[in-house]
This record gives C-alpha cells, structure tokens and sequence, in this order.
C-alpha cells in the first residue's frame, strides 16, 4: 500500500504538520499539491490545507474536487481554537466535501496554527461594527495561535494516521 500525503500551506503551519505526519509513516510520499500529477499510484491520500472562511483553501479546494472513490484522510490548521465551534463546522464542511464525491474518509487531524500576520493588519483595520473587528477574545486567540503549531500538535499529528485500517 502506498501513501500520498500532500498540502497547500500559506504560512508554513500546515507544511510542519504535514512533514510530522510524513516522518511517523513508512512506504509514504511528501508532496506539496502544486508538485502532484497523478493520484493513480496511491491507496490511501493524507490531505492538508490551511482554513479559508469555515473550510479548505482555494488551492486544496481545487485539487480535492477532482478525487473521487479513495481512501481519504485529512488534515488542516485554523486561527481558532481546536476545540471551537468553527472547527467542528470546519470538520463537517470537508467531510461533505470529500463524501460528495464518494470517498471514504478514514481519519483526521486539525490543529491551532499561527494566523497570517497580513490577515491580522487587515482585521485590524475594521471599524469596531464590523463582525471581524479585533474585539480583546479575538486578540487573546491570536496571540495564542501564534506558538502553534507546537511541538504537541505536532506530535498528536505524527500519530494520527498510524496504524489506519485500509
């Protein structure tokens, strides 16, 4: 059986979990999705993307469109916490994703990761009214997305996907 894992990662959060998934399995392939060509030789995708308004990113969105009937794990980092309501609606929507196209989606991971520094300076140029405005909850979140993801994220993730049943 042989593993693809593959991202789409703006900041490098995504990337680090990607290779802590990559260095705790074996007879596996680490490609960023602009380097895949061809889904024909694996049995089982591990796929990752940074979250973009409750779901996938653009990029990981286009390339996920395409796979239909595989053996699908996935993974993704978010500003939010793990362990939020958004996660969950995150979760929820990428499942719908993956199971509209008849795949079958054996595990996934998500963690905390750090928020784009120009997302930030864009947010906090919003009037007080606006519903991304940087009211203090949302500044406490950022400030505690900024050292993930950390060294437990990234061993949580080096587990993830060992011993999946395919």
């Amino acid at each position: 059986m042989k593993t693809l894992i593959t991202y789409s990662s703006k900041t490098g959060n995504t990337k680090k979990v990607a290779e802590a998934i990559f260095n705790s399995l074996s007879n596996c392939e680490l490609k960023d999705i602009d380097e895949v060509t061809t889904l024909d030789n694996y049995d089982f995708l591990i796929i990752g993307g940074w979250i973009d308004k409750s779901t996938f990113d653009t990029k990981t969105l286009n390339f996920i469109k395409s796979i239909k009937n595989k053996k699908i794990g996935y993974f993704f980092t978010l500003g939010a916490y793990a362990d939020s309501d958004h996660a969950k609606d995150c979760v929820n929507n990428i499942d719908t994703l993956f199971i509209e196209n008849e795949n079958t989606i054996l595990k996934n991971f998500f963690c905390q990761g750090a928020i784009d520094p120009k997302l930030i300076a864009w947010m906090s140029t919003l009037p007080e009214d606006h519903k991304m405005h940087p009211d203090a909850d949302r500044k406490k979140r950022w400030n505690d997305a900024a050292s993930h993801p950390d060294e437990n994220d990234l061993s949580q993730a080096s587990k993830a996907f060992i011993n999946i049943d395919l």
